[in-house]
């Protein structure tokens, strides 16, 4: 065959492969759920209703009791509500919809922490607590139990003028918050120091971060790392500047305007397999009060569950 005719064949074959290898990478990325504008972009979210997802079972742990959704509350029943902060909006919307369906109910809802709203539940001070952790051994031991509420994931977080316009692998997550990477051009930003800005051990979130995050290790202790002494989200947000990063409730950030997420190995907080994922839970003492068993049975219907979708 002369070369004139070799010519053609040879065009054809590169055509051919070229189709077969882009179309392989179209697929690829598809079935893996990679989001590749985040792996050498700013990470942030594009998601501005993100909902929590209800946690599945939604009986409650360590308990055989099943909540039944109640048909009438007494008027005067006041349900007290203590814990963390990354379940504020999740409180707001049931205490909304639960005191509208019953007159003359009440529900009393606060944030200081996971931990705070535990103990709060042990001394007698709170009737539930809402957690962003599980609960230990010892405190199940206690009589405490759980009812899963939602699924939720741990965002991480700077301010939207840092120049840092990368995503981080997770060995570079764990780097910088156990203080071994202190700066920016370490992880391919510009030469600045990382503040740290953390939150205090007290908070469930701070507490889930450790095992999700940092593999049950410490945070650092180094002088770039700043740990705050409340539990709560705002002050941690303006805290971040333009050299910060923090970590929240995805729920918490993801409409804010002053701060961007960053992809966590080329994922967002909307990817179903994004890393950073824990459930949220409310907790009470055994044996359940009737206003408990009510507040809890009122989570297991259709409307406190639509409610927890529309917080």
């Amino acid at each position: 065959m002369s070369q004139k005719n070799e010519t053609p064949t040879l065009i054809l074959a590169l055509l051919i492969t070229a189709a077969l290898l882009g179309g392989g990478f179209w697929w690829f990325t598809r079935k893996s759920g990679v989001d590749l504008s985040s792996i050498s972009g700013d990470g942030s979210n594009n998601n501005q209703n993100p909902q929590p997802q209800i946690a599945q079972p939604s009986a409650p742990t360590n308990s055989n009791t099943a909540f039944t959704p109640p048909t009438n509350v007494p008027n005067g029943t006041i349900v007290r509500i203590e814990g963390s902060t990354s379940m504020v909006q999740i409180n707001q919307a049931l205490k909304n919809n639960f005191e509208q369906q019953f007159s003359g109910t009440t529900v009393d809802t606060k944030a200081g922490g996971t931990d705070k709203g535990i103990q709060s539940v042990l001394q007698g001070s709170a009737d539930i607590a809402a957690i962003s952790r599980p609960l230990t051994f010892q405190e199940k031991n206690q009589g405490l139990a759980a009812v899963p509420v939602a699924k939720d994931t741990i965002a991480i977080v700077v301010g939207k003028e840092n120049t840092f316009q990368r995503g981080l692998a997770k060995d570079q997550v764990v780097g910088i918050f156990t203080g071994k990477t202190t700066n920016w051009s370490e992880v391919g930003g510009n030469p600045a120091e990382i503040r740290v800005i953390n939150r205090p051990p007290v908070s469930g979130t701070h507490q889930a971060f450790q095992e999700l995050v940092l593999n049950g290790g410490n945070f650092g202790n180094t002088p770039n790392i700043t740990t705050l002494e409340r539990d709560a989200t705002t002050p941690l947000l303006r805290a971040l500047g333009s050299d910060g990063i923090g970590y929240a409730t995805y729920a918490q950030v993801a409409n804010q305007t002053t701060v961007r997420t960053v992809a966590v190995d080329g994922l967002t907080p909307e990817a179903v397999n994004y890393p950073y994922q824990r459930t949220l839970a409310y907790v009470y003492q055994q044996p359940a009060s009737p206003q408990v068993q009510a507040f809890l049975g009122y989570l297991a219907s259709p409307q406190g569950k639509q409610a927890i979708l529309t917080p």
